[in-house]
């Protein structure tokens, strides 16, 4: 068998000296290498170059020691090649985002009404008389007035330039953000490559053609290149082909690997020859448009192959993984476009969220009562305006009157419109996003790189997350503390001098030639400090053995390069191990394997002894050995490995290497080694936490068992007397599978709900878990499940799950794409703080929507009735405009940027099924509505009279402001802003100052509103409809405002459950499928109500102060009962005594006394404690 690696000189590189500047091979020549495949690529190869080494040659590179890393070398090569990067998409324009702005559809009905007020407000009728239109017309004395009626058009448009402006500012921000968000991806995306002899790592950016990668298991290719050593390599081609099955990769028969392509199996190295847009996915990127180069027919281009993807997607779907198809585009994350992104909206990843669908319902329920309202306004006042006007008045129709009839009918709509504007919650997308935004900024902090943002809020939702141990559980820092060798076990590792040389040789042989070429041991990067682990860190605790051995494993790579090795045998979740064998320069072979122990045994028939002479190694042995060894070692909750070998002598001729279940068998056995990894400290903590939250947590691994059952014991998954399952791999299958091996959901349902530990598990037992879980039925709500993976095969299991969190430091670029969270630090209680955080999100999108609904419900309310009985909006258009801002854009940044607290782990989740809009908050809302409504409507009818002033009713249409109507819009004004701290409490909580300056954001928005407040009613002047208020009128408008404050405490107080006629909101799309009776049990039972819990807590205390007065009174008469009974036998002077003391009269007196002094107690301890907000 030919071996599959070349081994090159260092010649390639120096072969052309410095007279010879340019490249032996042109950008065209490699692109036209890279477009074949298979033996077609062998026979040009051949051809052009005689082989890869001449093609070294030609591109000045050595296959052994790659480029020298010059920078001068490095830009030559970048000029003459291109860079590894493809030019983003332009961003859009801040003006094309104002455009995007302009085509809302209320906006532009609002710009037309304005245009056409603000013309006809320059008209007026030349010869008639405005009074002999109508009383609201107006008269001569006001012509002055009606000079000015320009004005309220103008400001209207200037009001909608201002939302304009704001909205493009926002999705500037917005877009900002996720190109920072994929700058963040693509700095910290690194890959092995090999320049000046030595192994390091680079950005992907910076790869040029010439290099020397290093490719293994999990890797993305961010580049075109040619196998130039192999061992076992097998790549996922889908994402380019659309074939799904693996491609085995070896220099004599297909050599090609091509960028974002996966590798699924094995390593080995390559010459890059392809870069950029000159790479087959930058190719594809350049004709989809992404990049500005093409040319003119690039609109064709791009159609043709909209349609080529088209038909490759069908193919995809056969696929193993879901989402290859796009996988090219989005996983070679260097070479992104912005174009990717909305190639990646074209091909949702998963359904709606829950947070989407609730929300999409809601608005659409809020618009459509908006347009009703709003319709009903303009009806309104142009029926009243027609009553007035020709029967009540008795005018007749006046040629010379139409201008101002249109002048009313464009006012009318102009309000009604306003309404509408009003109503329909813009805001709430805004809110959404910037209340994602604000949490994956923050959510970086916290060690957690979101990728896709409705992954925040679903976690949220989570209701189980299946963990992995290793590294997130765990420390990720192994050591080897346990060892077997020589027939002895040793506690620590022994010394060298205990251990047979033989053996000793054996061992330290096959741990270095046996590991990963990239795993090795560095010194600590400070004096006093830890080695540092580079590479897998089971490989690293074999490599640290070697060294604590008193042995550089250095010196056995020295000896035998990675060239040298004859085939490798890479670990994978089916061979749970890992071989490599070396030839001999007699012509035999010994080959070194490592593995899992219990299985790897198995396939020992040899142990090596005391003497250093192997012996048979029996199925009694191995029994015995597993039960005093590997489960003694696995019960302290170390990671068992089996260390073996086999040699295959030159007489038995070349083996069949292909045969692996003849090749891995009859080893003999050198060692079995326990390997440490701590559990992190703040992980038993995090796992209460997330009980607490009513968070189920898993550990999926494919450990021993006993290793397992003792990690999940001291990170607190397994608790002493729990009846909970642990079981491993095998017997989960054999459990939820029928007689003809088909899984059945009835089967998987009578397992995971006790399922905590599955043990020796494969990644398809992870999926099957996750879709089981997720596919049940057996409880209420439908299971929302967080999944944490690393390896490659982990990509099915990731993408099933609602949350798929990969591991940043040791997780595969496989295992990254398909997840839809990073852990930068693999540490399982960032995942906590993902829960919070998508808690966060959930509730400020719900105290939004309480304060926009309270606002909506008063303003339109207002609206309609003032039309009802003014013929006019208290509110003018402006002035609603300026309260749809604070509304919308201020009061979406103010509690959408809430920081989360402790306090959000101590309740359990929503769930699928949980309105948006709880009875507690429609309670809220509609007490608020109540307050404000009266306020107002006190202040329009016998406001005037209250404050002495002149009434604003009836005004005609281009009266000048007054002061009745300025205090009516300050008024409500600052209930709205006082009532949004009474919106930043969504469950009744008493104290709605908690945590604010905690949040500068809300502070400063508050302050900025009433300072904008005050400008616009002593500066707004016609343009706002407002004229200055004096300091007495301005107190009592805040007065009344703060009021919102006190009443929230009455609201506050009401339990909800005596308000059974409310009805909750914003169920999302499944509400039409819960039965009645079961919807209403859903919301008593899940609804947190703080009064309904201070009423309890009351109720305790009222209980507990009756016990404790029965209980003084039973003293009392008993004392008094003993003292006459014992006192018949004393004398009488001890009688006349007491008889005074416990005379009848006097002691009722001190009953009452008694009973009233408690009574005063307990109901100042329960006034206080109303006081005080209480944790749940």
């Amino acid at each position: 068998m030919a071996r599959n690696s070349f081994r090159g000189s260092k010649r390639g590189r120096n072969a052309e000296t410095n007279h010879e500047p340019e490249f032996s091979c042109t950008l065209q020549d490699l692109r036209l290498l890279m477009e074949l495949r298979g033996a077609d690529a062998i026979t040009r190869i051949q051809d052009c170059y005689g082989d890869v080494n001449g093609l070294c040659t030609r591109l000045r590179t050595s296959p052994v020691e790659g480029l020298e890393g010059k920078p001068e070398d490095i830009g030559k090569r970048k000029q003459e090649f291109g860079q590894n990067v493809i030019p983003p998409k332009k961003p859009k324009t801040f003006l094309q985002l104002v455009w995007e702005a302009l085509q809302d559809v209320t906006l532009i009905i609002l710009e037309v009404a304005a245009v056409i007020s603000l013309g006809l407000s320059f008209y007026s009728p030349p010869d008639t008389e405005r009074q002999n239109c109508g009383k609201a017309a107006g008269g001569v004395e006001e012509e002055g007035d009606a000079e000015t009626g320009w004005i309220e058009g103008a400001a209207i448009l200037l009001s909608v330039v201002c939302v304009v402006l704001v909205t493009a500012f926002n999705d500037w921000s917005k877009e900002k953000q996720f190109r920072g968000l994929q700058s963040r991806i693509e700095q910290e995306q690194k890959f092995t490559i090999v320049r000046a002899g030595q192994v390091t790592q680079i950005k992907v950016s910076e790869i040029v053609v010439g290099d020397i990668a290093q490719v293994k298991y999990g890797d993305l290719l961010p580049a075109d290149g040619i196998l130039i050593q192999g061992n076992d390599l097998k790549i996922d081609e889908s994402s380019l082909t659309g074939e799904s099955d693996h491609v085995k990769k070896t220099i004599d028969k297909d050599p090609m690997l091509l960028s974002g392509t996966h590798v699924m199996e094995g390593s080995g190295k390559m010459l890059v020859t392809a870069v950029g847009v000159n790479s087959q996915t930058g190719i594809i990127f350049k004709l989809l448009g992404a990049s500005d180069d093409g040319d003119g027919s690039g609109e064709e281009k791009k159609d043709k192959t909209k349609e080529e993807r088209k038909n490759k997607d069908k193919k995809d779907k056969k696929s193993k993984f879901k989402s290859t198809q796009d996988g090219a585009i989005v996983e070679m994350q260097p070479l992104k476009a912005d174009g990717e992104l909305e190639k990646k909206k074209a091909l949702p990843k998963k359904e709606k969220s829950v947070l989407q669908g609730k929300l999409t319902k809601l608005a659409v329920q809020i618009g459509r009562a908006g347009l009703l309202m709003s319709a009903l306004t303009v009806i309104i006042l142009i029926t009243r305006f027609l009553i007035d006007t020709f029967w009540i008045q008795g005018l007749p129709w006046l040629q010379e009157c139409v201008a101002v009839y249109v002048q009313f009918l464009v006012k009318f709509f102009i309000i009604g419109v306003t309404v509408l504007v009003v109503a329909v919650p813009e805001g709430l997308p805004l809110a959404v996003t910037i209340s994602l935004a604000y949490s994956v900024k923050k959510m970086m902090k916290d060690n957690n790189l979101v990728r896709h943002l409705d992954a925040c809020e679903t976690m949220g939702n989570a209701t189980a997350i299946c963990s992995d141990k290793t590294g997130t559980l765990t420390m990720n820092r192994m050591t080897v503390v346990h060892t077997y060798i020589a027939g002895r076990h040793y506690k620590k590792v022994p010394e060298p001098d205990l251990i047979p040389t033989k053996i000793l040789d054996l061992l330290i042989q096959g741990i270095g030639v046996n590991c990963a070429y990239t795993t090795k041991i560095m010194p600590p990067e400070k004096e006093g400090g830890l080695p540092r682990q580079i590479g897998n860190k089971t490989e690293c605790a074999l490599l640290g053995l070697s060294l604590d051995l008193k042995r550089d494993y250095q010196n056995v790579r020295n000896e035998i390069p990675e060239e040298k090795l004859f085939k490798v045998y890479t670990f994978n979740s089916v061979r749970k191990s890992m071989s490599t064998v070396l030839k001999n320069f007699d012509g035999s072979y010994r080959m070194f394997s490592k593995g899992a122990a219990e299985i790897l045994l198995k396939k020992c028939n040899k142990i090596l002894t005391a003497s250093g002479e192997a012996k048979v190694f029996k199925p009694k042995d191995r029994e015995q050995l597993v039960k005093n060894v590997i489960e003694s070692m696995a019960s302290e909750g170390l990671r068992t490995i089996c260390l073996a070998y086999r040699d295959f002598p030159a007489t038995d001729g070349e083996p069949d290497w292909d045969n692996e279940a003849e090749i891995l068998s009859r080893l003999t056995c050198i060692a079995v080694v326990g390997i440490e990894d701590p559990v992190r400290p703040e992980v038993p903590e995090a796992i209460r936490k997330c009980q607490r939250a009513g968070i189920t947590v898993r550990m999926v691994t494919g450990d021993n068992i006993n290793t397992a059952r003792a990690i999940a014991s001291k990170c607190g998954i397994l608790l002493p007397g729990d009846d909970f399952l642990c079981i491993e791999g095998k017997e989960f299958n054999q459990r939820i599978r029928n007689e003809l091996g088909e899984i059945e959901q009835e089967r998987i349902d009578k397992i995971w709900p006790k399922l905590r530990v599955l043990a020796r598990s494969s990644p398809m037992d992870k999926h099957t878990l996750v879709k089981g879980i997720i596919d049940s039925t057996v409880l209420e709500q439908r299971q929302v499940v967080a999944v944490t993976g690393d390896g490659t095969n982990d990509g099915p299991a990731l993408k099933k799950a609602d949350v798929g969190f990969a591991m940043g430091i040791a997780g595969t670029d496989v295992a990254k794409e398909a997840s839809d969270i990073i852990l930068t630090d693999d540490n399982f209680s960032s995942i906590v703080k993902a829960v919070m955080w998508g808690r966060n999100v959930y509730d400020s999108i719900s105290k939004f929507l309480q304060f926009q609904l309270t606002v909506n419900v008063v303003a339109v309310t207002v609206a309609i009735t003032g039309a009802c009985i003014t013929q006019d909006s208290p509110l003018k258009a402006v002035q609603m405009l300026w309260v749809n801002l604070i509304m919308d854009t201020f009061a979406s940044l103010a509690l959408a940027t809430e920081p989360p607290t402790e306090a959000l782990l101590l309740r359990n989740p929503y769930g699928r099924n949980k309105p948006l809009i709880s009875r507690t908050m429609m309670k809220n809302i509609l007490g608020h509505a109540i307050y404000q409504l009266t306020l107002i409507f006190t202040l329009l009818f016998v406001g005037e009279k209250m404050f002495d002033i002149d009434c604003g009713r009836n005004a005609p249409l281009h009266a000048p402001p007054s002061e009745h109507y300025t205090i009516v819009f300050n008024t409500f004004v600052l209930m709205q802003i006082f009532n949004e701290f009474n919106a930043r409490k969504i469950h009744g909580e008493r104290n709605v100052f908690e945590g604010v300056f905690g949040n500068p954001i809300f502070c400063s928005i508050i302050l900025g509103t009433l300072i904008v407040q005050v400008l616009i009613v002593h500066l707004g002047g016609k343009a706002f409809s407002c004229v200055p208020l004096t300091l007495e009128q301005w107190l009592w408008c805040i007065f009344l405002g703060l009021g919102s404050l006190l009443w929230g405490q009455l609201v506050s107080s009401v339990p909800t459950r005596w308000l059974t006629f409310l009805k909750t909101a914003g169920h999302g799309t499944q509400q039409e499928e819960i039965p009645e009776e079961e919807l209403e049990e859903l919301n008593d039972n899940d609804e947190i109500d703080h009064a309904e819990m201070e009423l309890r807590k009351g109720q305790v205390l009222w209980c507990r102060s009756l016990n404790r007065i029965q209980t003084q009174v039973w003293l009392c008469s008993s004392r008094k009962l003993l003292f006459f009974k014992s006192d018949e036998n004393r004398g009488s002077q001890g009688m006349n005594t007491f008889a005074y003391i416990y005379e009848p009269s006097l002691i009722k007196v001190y009953y009452v006394m008694y009973v009233c002094i408690y009574i005063y107690i307990y109901i100042y301890i329960y006034i206080y404690i109303s006081t005080i907000e209480l944790h749940i």
